[in-house]
């Protein structure tokens, strides 16, 4: 009876039994026994390092021992009571901030830490003493060889680049739509919704991955307390960003030239928040499933849960904003107050939304606090829209377009694996406020791809995939007959010299804006991967406008080609 509270049944009956051999944590032979619901779990297990699933099995059988047990007169509490009272006692219990001197309140990032139970829960003395003996050492984060890490990444890294080249592809027809050649501020939008997958469906990704790693959802009641909590509160943060990312449409786009027209406005908040509100709930669902179903295979979330957060979500965003903003244009005339119905129907929603993420300690938590990454994140996103505007706007550029999304795309998922993994790193090994003495003193680009940090290996194989993965889908492009510029030599180097550029850029970034903010005592998991996305799509538009600027002036031009 107790194999379902505490501990989900995958992690005793694992489908594939592993023997270790060699050093530990390393790769090893496995035997893989035969599986009911098919050979695809099975292929997902051979690319598991034993050491991940060892702890994993590790965790589940100490959470049987750590049970119900007997009193002296033979009683056995029920065990969905004792989870439903330590879960209560969890959550009434509040930690001290770090940054108030004896102002108490939750703090996400204490319970993550390896000391205590595993679900960050602390027991009476005697409850203590009598786990103490039970208790698994120590746990320490299992190694991967560079094998492992690519072959976990590979899929999924892919995947989400097809993704991109579709969301390219689905921007390059849209942008002769009437909705976008007479409301061409719907471009600053681009890059800012499209940004919402790393503001909020990457950052869920990397809190539900950390905690997964930590331990915090192996009980049943607080996963689904904080996967419902989260839930609601990326459904608030997308509303308010949908609608300040059309606040900042129309200040960038209008205002500097004098020009404004209310039903425009209008239709580009309708469009927004709609857009917004719709995709974010979708890939909510899909990277929820994504999570739980990598905790029952046995494969780190921390390498698959970002790139597939990512993987359709360039595509659903692009398709359901250009639908929406398309058949709003068209009832302008006939029914002129369908976009002003439209948008107030979602704001009115984000109260149910606050109500129920309140309900959890962290979700609430982030709900007062976590709104500076996301709506810096969302200006960021927004300056670099300009830019696409501006370079769309221009005949001889009109080539960009299709690749905006695929430089863009692919930089922020491969720079959100990395601050996911270091995030996981610190959670393990570090105390909110303490690094790690590799990451201390001044910061050196070297440190990051050269250094003697934990995550030094990861950089290097995600700096390796970016060439290989652009040709790849650049050739998809091209096989496609899409977009506007002809594949010449010339053209590749310059598009995979940005590339290769932004990507660099971006980890090394990450590899000191991580540490920092974990000095400062915030969480990653939550502040990092929006600033990372948000500057990857910045510079991504911004160095792929920079290259065909360059190729035009050097006579490398065509603007026919895919029409």
């Amino acid at each position: 009876d107790r194999s379902g509270h505490g501990c989900p049944s995958s992690y005793l009956t694992s489908p594939a039994s592993v023997r270790m051999s060699g050093a530990a944590g390393g790769w090893s032979s496995l035997s893989l026994k035969p599986v009911p619901i098919g050979w695809i779990p099975s292929l997902f297990q051979t690319m598991v390092p034993t050491g991940y699933t060892k702890l994993q099995e590790e965790r589940g059988l100490a959470m049987v021992d750590l049970g119900p047990k007997p009193d002296g007169n033979g009683y056995r509490p029920d065990p969905t009571h004792l989870e439903v009272r330590r879960h209560s006692d969890r959550v009434a219990r509040t930690s001290v901030s770090l940054s108030d001197g004896g102002d108490v309140r939750y703090s996400e990032t204490e319970p993550m830490l390896p000391e205590g139970t595993l679900s960050g829960e602390e027991g009476d003395d005697e409850e203590n003493e009598e786990e103490e003996s039970q208790r698994p050492p120590t746990r320490n984060m299992p190694k991967e060889s560079p094998l492992a890490m690519a072959l976990q990444i590979v899929v999924p890294f892919l995947l989400a680049g097809f993704g991109t080249v579709s969301a390219g592809m689905v921007l390059d027809i849209v942008q002769h739509w009437d909705a976008f050649k007479y409301i061409t501020e719907i471009f600053i939008l681009v890059p800012a919704l499209l940004g919402l997958k790393g503001n909020l469906e990457m950052t869920l990704a990397s809190r539900l991955s950390t905690a997964v790693n930590v331990g915090k959802m192996d009980s049943p009641i607080e996963k689904w307390n904080l996967i419902i909590g989260n839930l609601a509160l990326k459904q608030v943060q997308a509303t308010v960003v949908g609608f300040l990312a059309a606040v900042a449409a129309v200040v960038l786009g209008w205002i500097p030239e004098g020009k404004f027209q209310m039903n425009h406005a209008v239709l580009l908040c309708s469009a927004s928040v709609a857009t917004a509100f719709i995709a974010s709930m979708l890939q909510g669902f899909i990277m929820v499933g994504v999570i739980v179903g990598s905790k029952k295979t046995g494969i780190n979330p921390d390498n698959v849960a970002t790139p597939i957060a990512a993987s359709f979500g360039d595509l659903i965003t692009l398709a359901i904003l250009a639908w929406i903003s398309q058949g709003l244009y068209n009832c302008l005339d006939s029914h002129p107050y369908a976009s002003s119905l439209v948008c107030a129907f979602f704001l009115s929603l984000t109260p149910v939304w606050m109500v129920i993420s309140s309900k959890h300690p962290a979700s609430r938590t982030l709900l007062y606090s976590g709104w500076e990454p996301v709506i810096t994140a969302m200006v960021i996103s927004s300056i670099g829209g300009l830019i696409l505007d501006k370079t769309v706007s221009d005949p001889n550029l009109a080539g960009i377009v299709v690749y905006t999304p695929v430089i863009n795309g692919i930089g922020g998922n491969l720079v959100a694996i990395q601050s996911s993994r270091i995030s996981t790193h610190l959670h393990f090994h570090s105390a909110p406020g303490e690094v790690p003495e590799e990451a201390k003193g001044c910061y050196y680009p070297c440190r990051t791809f050269c250094g003697t940090g934990a995550n030094h290996r990861s950089a290097q194989v995600l700096l390796l995939l970016v060439l290989p993965g652009h040709l790849i889908f650049l050739y998809t492009i091209h096989l496609m007959k899409s977009g506007h510029t002809t594949l010449t030599p010339i053209f590749m180097t310059v598009y995979l010299a940005a590339a290769l550029l932004q990507v660099f850029l971006l980890l090394c970034i990450a590899d000191w804006m991580v540490y920092s903010m974990w000095r400062s005592g915030k969480d990653p998991d939550s502040f990092s991967i929006p600033y990372l996305t948000a500057l990857g799509d910045l510079l991504g538009t911004a160095l792929l406008a920079l290259s065909f600027q360059f190729l035009w002036y050097i006579g490398d031009q065509d603007s026919d080609v895919g029409d």
